[in-house]
């Protein structure tokens, strides 16, 4: 059989490294065939060539330059408002923001931040006879609808709207909110304003008290003549303005209190000769 005589296909064979190779023509009975001729490049990954997009470059570039510009305008905002705040500290303007009532916010009252620790309870005790108007002028309202109804006519009626309406920011402004300033500042000139208008809630309180028959027979307010007067019409509203009277007193005496404390805070302070100074360089200007 042909099979059997085969060369061994394990059998090594003799090479000559230092043949003529040039000489001896190739043998035709190689078992080993010649590799393919490959693509120049095929298995080159340095000459491979990757697509690499141009336009996002150019707008990661673009974003870039954006965000720069966006942060830039940010900083100068910032600085801009930095600016005007500190211009309006040094002019002295005090930006405040409405935070009571808490339910409905229309004016800036916060003692705890801006009245000195020494001041607190006194100011503290000033809000009390300021919310104690509120309360003896809301009352009146009530027990003058009251008499409206049961005895009298709408005059009185609306007398006492017009002193809870003009009363309560009325006292808000004219005595409270110096005091408040004058407190946090310590400004003789807004203690003096303080006192002068003080001495006229106090008078008021006084008056509607005792509500001597002056206009309309007095029961316009719940003082204690208008209370007498009613009661022997009616007895619920009677009952009513002796109630309103009671309040009256409280807040009469309430308010001369604190005006006592404030004085003798304000003689303490030594604001009483720094106002004497200010009112005898006031005489002085206005004479020269």
């Amino acid at each position: 059989m042909a099979g059997r005589y085969d060369p061994n296909p394990f059998e090594e064979e003799d090479v000559n490294p230092f043949a003529n190779t040039s000489a001896v023509p190739p043998a035709s009975n190689s078992r080993l065939s010649p590799l393919p001729h490959e693509p120049a490049g095929f298995f080159n990954v340095r000459g491979a060539t990757v697509d690499i997009p141009l336009d996002s470059n150019v707008d990661s570039r673009r974003k870039e330059k954006e965000l720069q510009a966006k942060e830039a305008e940010l900083r100068r905002r910032e600085q801009d408002i930095k600016r005007r705040e500190d211009a309006v500290a040094r002019a002295g303007i005090v930006l405040e923001e409405k935070n009571w009532p808490p339910f409905f916010p229309i004016i800036h009252h916060d003692i705890a931040k801006e009245i000195p620790v020494h001041g607190q309870r006194l100011q503290y005790l000033a809000f009390a006879s300021f919310l104690g108007l509120i309360a003896c002028l809301f009352w009146n309202l009530i027990a003058v609808t009251a008499a409206w109804i049961k005895v009298s006519n709408v005059k009185i009626w609306l007398l006492a709207i017009i002193y809870f309406i003009s009363g309560c920011p009325g006292a808000y402004v004219l005595w409270y909110r110096p005091l408040y300033n004058a407190m946090r500042t310590e400004s003789a000139l807004k203690f003096g304003w303080f006192f002068l208008f003080y001495v006229l809630h106090i008078a008021f309180c006084i008056f509607a008290a005792v509500t001597p028959p002056i206009i309309f027979k007095g029961k316009s307010l719940t003082g204690i003549l208008a209370a007498v007067d009613v009661i022997g019409d009616s007895v619920i509203v009677g009952v009513f303005y002796f109630i309103g009277f009671g309040f009256f007193c409280i807040e009469s005496l309430l308010s001369i209190w604190v005006i006592q404390q404030v004085y003798m805070y304000f003689r303490g302070s030594g604001k009483a000769a720094e106002m004497k100074r200010e009112a005898a360089r006031g005489v002085m200007r206005a004479a020269i």
